[in-house]
């Protein structure tokens, strides 16, 4: 992402300044709306498990253009099935990644589970693909949408951004503008991604089976994940949501006799802990002895489980294996997560691979525009001249590692120092990928503890599309689009990660470039 003195600005939703007085009653407003309809997360400064903060928020929705919006919607089943098939495509994972797992070892310990699980023949068929493709306009090319990244695992804020839309609505009913509500667009993607999971669930077909949320220590962005766990409940109540982390998993968690994933839910934490001066392996055999009630579960949905923090020792990997060798159906299943690294997303951007997955040349050439310049960093021809390019015109740049949940990536400037302290085979764990120039759009960002009134801010906007898609290696039973997010950032930052404290929750407002002074 960049942008400089000259990048255009998309033309707003509402006439901006504000008069104070008015802004100062709305924005108070919003602030309780949003606690009260839960666009709210726990602090990170002052956590505590019994109060929230608003999640930070745009005021009122930022311009998006409407034809690049239509145009994410319409692809993201081809990006489903596009990931779907590469997840499914053993060679293709293994060569693409064998440079990456020689020095990245979050990567390779993933990969080895992969390894494990293909030798012995995966137990469950079907995956379960959670997706969220990501874009920014492009300004260079008429605000054509172009793809920053493709989540697989733990894609976020489908849940926030269903209740955000009424929010925004709110505060421009309240300040006059009834009429802007037919350009913001309808967003499902709580109900979306939620009956995937109960897809699923119905494809597991036992009655009395759980679906289970693996989740960190701590969870700050509690009702993201809160409001899936609610609706299941309160849509399917005969379907029960039970929430692990990979600690419990491995401390509760076993395989039944026909390699069903069975957790012992009710006497196994008390007695774990009431056992705390035992050896951990026998506190571990003796809670399973006492188990009163071993829970079968259909579906394994992780929020969890995509950094290397998530993994403090080799219990919690020892339980990724367990879940990944079991029955349960998994979102994302191993080969889904390492679909999702920046090194797939890489090589898919060369028009000869995607040729590999896809059979319709007008899906061909649709997906092809939407990728950016993505550049191999291996040791070997290629990635030697990409490596000198990014040294002679670092700004033109972002480099990435293997990471998901933001703050990982180098920018511009900073890349050459980054790239000369590594060693030609440590550079292989990166990809190097074109800065997108996305256009500014100005509102009020406000943030917990953020100055009031809010001032006017130079922002852009990331455009988040939700897709499920479930199938075997054969087959895909359901593909479909389910909804979005945006998430708006100030244009001076580099990231924009709003679980991270970077970014801030908003809503599209689709503009039309023949409305008006078009876009700008």
């Amino acid at each position: 992402m960049s942008v400089d003195d000259n990048t255009p600005v998309l033309r707003g939703c509402i006439k901006l300044p504000l008069p104070e007085d008015e802004l100062l009653e709305v924005t108070a407003k919003a602030k309780d709306y949003a606690i009260m309809h839960g666009a709210a997360m726990r602090s990170k400064t002052n956590f505590s498990p019994d109060s929230l903060n608003f999640a930070p928020f745009v005021l009122v929705p930022s311009s998006f253009p409407r034809k690049e919006f239509e145009k994410a919607i319409a692809l993201q089943p081809i990006i489903n099935r596009l990931m779907h098939n590469v997840a499914h495509d053993e060679e293709f994972i293994t060569t693409t990644l064998a440079e990456t797992i020689k020095v990245d070892e979050f990567t390779a310990n993933l990969f080895n589970i992969y390894r494990k699980a293909l030798a012995h023949g995966f137990t469950q068929a079907y995956s379960v693909g959670l997706l969220r493709s990501d874009y920014l306009a492009h300004v260079y090319e008429g605000c054509a949408i172009k793809q920053v990244e493709i989540n697989t695992i733990a894609s976020s804020f489908g849940g926030i951004a269903t209740h955000l839309v009424p929010m925004q609505k709110f505060v421009l009913q309240e300040l006059g503008h009834s009429d802007k509500l037919q350009h913001m667009p309808k967003n499902e993607a709580l109900s979306g991604l939620c009956d995937g999971m109960v897809k699923a669930w119905d494809i597991y077909a036992k009655p009395q089976s759980v679906i289970l949320f693996i989740i960190e220590d701590v969870s700050y962005n509690i009702c993201d994940q809160r409001f899936h766990e609610f609706y299941i409940r309160e849509t399917y109540p005969h379907i029960k949501v039970l929430r692990r982390t990979l600690t419990d998993v491995h401390r509760e968690g076993k395989l039944g006799q026909h390699k069903e994933l069975l957790l012992c839910v009710s006497l196994s934490l008390s007695l774990s802990l009431s056992l705390s001066l035992l050896t951990a392996s026998l506190s571990l055999s003796l809670s399973h002895f006492f188990c009163s009630n071993n829970t079968e579960v259909a579906v394994i949905y992780f929020r969890a489980g995509y950094e290397p923090g998530h993994y403090p020792s080799q219990g919690e990997w020892d339980a990724r294996y367990l879940m990944e060798t079991s029955l349960a159906i998994k979102c994302p299943s191993i080969h889904y997560h390492l679909a999702g690294t920046k090194k797939v997303q890489q090589a898919l951007a060369q028009p000869a691979v995607l040729e590999r997955f896809i059979n319709d040349p007008e899906e061909i050439k649709a997906v092809g525009k939407i990728f950016t310049g993505l550049y191999s960093l291996d040791d070997n021809e290629a990635g030697n001249a990409n490596y000198e390019m990014a040294l002679q015109t670092p700004q033109n740049f972002v480099l990435k590692p293997q990471r998901e949940g933001g703050g990982n990536n180098v920018y511009g400037l900073d890349i050459p120092d980054a790239l000369k302290r590594m060693s030609r085979v440590e550079r292989s764990a990166w990809i190097l990928m074109d800065l997108i120039h996305p256009p500014l759009s100005q509102g009020y960002m406000v943030r917990p503890g953020g100055k009031m009134p809010p001032e006017i801010v130079d922002m852009v906007s990331e455009l988040g599309i939700f897709g499920v898609v479930i199938g075997d290696a054969d087959h895909i039973v359901h593909n479909y689009q389910a909804g979005h997010m945006l998430r708006t950032k100030l244009s001076t930052a580099n990231e924009g990660g709003v679980a991270a404290g970077l970014g801030a929750l908003d809503s599209p407002y689709l503009i039309d470039s023949d409305d008006e002074d078009g876009y700008f």
